[in-house]
């Protein structure tokens, strides 16, 4: 299976320049929301985020340097736009910890575990607002609209969550468009900056955003049927917690159509003892996650469709093979 190293060695220096910036990009100002940034830093996820953005940037970069025949370089603008897009989607992920519970992340305490719920949130509130001060630093008004609705996205997604916690009559399409604002949106808009930024067609640019798009709802599909078919130390967060926080994802929306008991579960809440093992026994019983294992792919296929426009380089071969790494995580 190929790894994140492997997969991102087009811009391996550039996510070690941007891990090195991060810690020093929030500031010492506050020392204890230092120090919680500093926690959530130092435990590094793949990075998957920003490797996209300066993939996509060195990738569109190529496409100018092929049309002018001369040398391009990513720009300064793009290596703050991926540090933007991993403090953002590190103050979400405070938050949705916040929300749901969460004792640990990526194996480790969460913030508000290590610390406390009242500083957790100020954590989250500060990296919003400081990835919101270097966004409007840019001086692209587009690339900070587009960010900006990224941040409202993700506050509408944990709102649908929230609203939708086990209603059995969630659909497909509604799950997808909570998947979206949750997850893909970030990807997707962040892309499309990356190639503005760049200064390519609004047409390239735009496949960037659907490529997007559509890779990150293959990426949280594929998360939802991990969170069935992983362990604890695996995932680095309970398995199945989804499930039991009422978070009715692709696994069981399809797997509610076939066992019409689970349904039944599930409008109790899983209040009885034995409840979530049943319900769980049910929906792998089912053709729930294969049926979901069918969703991803189709999301992952779309994506690289939208990567033609591309030239041949090192960084179009990642973002292709970006999209099989992340189906290969469930096998």
């Amino acid at each position: 299976m190929t790894t994140t190293t492997l997969l991102f060695s087009p811009v391996e220096a550039d996510l070690q320049l941007l891990t090195n910036n991060l810690t020093e990009l929030v500031g010492a100002r506050h020392p204890i929301l230092y120090a919680a940034a500093e926690h959530l830093f130092r435990v590094q996820g793949k990075r998957v985020r920003p490797a996209i953005v300066l993939l996509i940037s060195r990738a569109t970069m190529s496409s100018r340097r092929e049309a002018s025949k001369g040398q391009e370089e990513i720009k300064s603008k793009h290596r703050r736009l991926a540090e933007i897009t991993e403090m953002i989607h590190t103050a979400s992920l405070v938050h949705d910890d916040i929300v749901d519970e969460s004792e640990i992340r990526r194996g480790v305490p969460t913030v508000h575990n290590l610390f406390t719920n009242r500083v957790a949130v100020l954590a989250g509130d500060f990296l919003f607002a400081q990835s919101s001060w270097y966004l409007a630093n840019l001086d692209n008004l587009e690339v900070v609209k587009l960010l900006s609705e990224v941040i409202m996205d993700l506050a509408e997604g944990e709102i649908q969550q929230g609203l939708h916690r086990f209603d059995t009559n969630l659909s497909i399409e509604a799950y997808l468009e909570k998947s979206y604002y949750k997850t893909a949106s970030l990807i997707a808009n962040s892309s499309k900056a990356a190639a503005i930024i760049s200064d390519v067609s609004p047409e390239q640019a735009q496949n960037m955003y659907y490529y997007g798009k559509y890779l990150g709802l293959a990426f949280q599909i594929v998360d939802d049927i991990l969170d069935f078919t992983s362990a604890t130390e695996s995932l680095g967060k309970p398995a199945c917690s989804d499930l039991k926080s009422g978070h009715l994802t692709a696994p069981t929306l399809y797997a509610i159509a076939e066992k019409p008991g689970l349904e039944k579960l599930l409008e109790r809440e899983l209040a009885q003892d034995g409840d979530l093992e049943e319900a769980i026994q049910l929906i792998k019983d089912s053709n729930g996650i294969a049926r979901s294992q069918e969703l991803a792919t189709q999301h992952a296929k779309m994506a690289v469709k939208h990567l033609d426009s591309l030239p041949d380089c090192d960084s179009r071969i990642s973002l292709i093979n970006l999209a099989d790494y992340v189906l290969s995580r469930l096998y």
